[in-house]
């Protein structure tokens, strides 16, 4: 028995490290001293003051993020929709469709994906433009639409999944003292699953700040958002002013996922607190 928990504890030691001593040691020689990352030159924070006067970087960033927030919260709003439709519904005409659509991008490769979009705005530009005269610039609203494509299916998964393990006798006895479906949507059922869409808007929006494959079929000039640069100057090899901006996004990231386990922690206490309210009351 001692040894069965001793190879469990080296197992989850040895996992931990392999995927977290990259990260450290990608935090640590943010602040070398040296431009070779094999070299150790002292500690400076040198690298993150050139970050912040690199204005092609900061202005992927920013882009990356606003695609990324219109992003999740487009995706969240029709993932909703399309979960409560799949979880409360039943059987309807179409539902298989609705259903295999919005999983397929969960299975369907990238490279298709994008290829697949690309294809599509080019085809809508040329209709477009022979209708109205308008043009279809690649950018901000083309990344926007692709990612919605691909994040819509795991916010659709989450809400799915949790509106089936949902408790219909709330929502019963709601609509037995007379309160509307819309109402008691707004008030019973969204609070309840408030922790899902948390969790599908973050998902959706770390998706669509790392996406780099759909993202590069899609952009245009001028449209180039962080992975991209990223990736760009990655092949010129690695510089001390990208491990500096990883540095930040990987403490934001630590940030976002404390203070939404906070949220979820508090919501499911309220949840439960609730219940057992109900639970007396009978």
């Amino acid at each position: 028995m001692k040894q069965s928990s001793t190879f469990r504890l080296s197992v989850l030691v040895f996992g931990f490290a392999f995927l977290y001593i990259p990260i450290l040691s990608l935090i640590v020689y943010s602040f070398n001293k040296s431009r070779l990352v094999t070299v150790w030159g002292g500690f400076s924070t040198q690298w993150y003051g050139r970050l912040l006067d690199n204005r092609q970087i900061l202005d992927a960033a920013w882009l990356s993020v606003k695609i990324a927030a219109t992003n999740a919260t487009g995706a969240v709003i029709l993932g909703t929709l399309a979960g409560l439709a799949l979880a409360r519904f039943g059987r309807f005409r179409g539902r298989t469709l609705l259903s295999g659509m919005t999983t397929a991008p969960l299975v369907m490769p990238e490279v298709i994906t994008g290829l697949s979009l690309l294809m599509l705005f080019v085809v809508l530009d040329s209709a477009l433009k022979q209708a109205f005269g308008w043009n279809l610039e690649r950018g901000f609203t083309t990344i926007t639409i692709a990612h919605i494509t691909l994040t819509l299916a795991y916010v659709t998964v989450i809400v799915q999944s949790r509106l089936s393990s949902l408790d219909d006798s709330l929502e019963e006895a709601a609509m037995d003292l007379g309160a509307r479906p819309a109402k008691i949507f707004f008030v019973i059922t969204l609070p309840i699953i408030a922790p899902a869409l948390v969790s599908g808007w973050l998902l959706a929006f770390t998706i669509s700040l790392d996406d780099l494959v759909i993202t590069s079929f899609v952009s245009g000039p001028g449209a180039s958002t962080l992975p991209m640069v990223i990736f760009s100057k990655v092949r010129l090899g690695v510089s001390p002013d990208i491990n500096a901006l990883a540095t930040i996004i990987v403490l934001l990231v630590t940030i976002g996922v404390i203070a939404a386990g906070i949220f979820m922690a508090r919501q499911e206490k309220r949840r439960q607190r609730d219940m057992q309210m109900a639970a007396a009351a009978k």
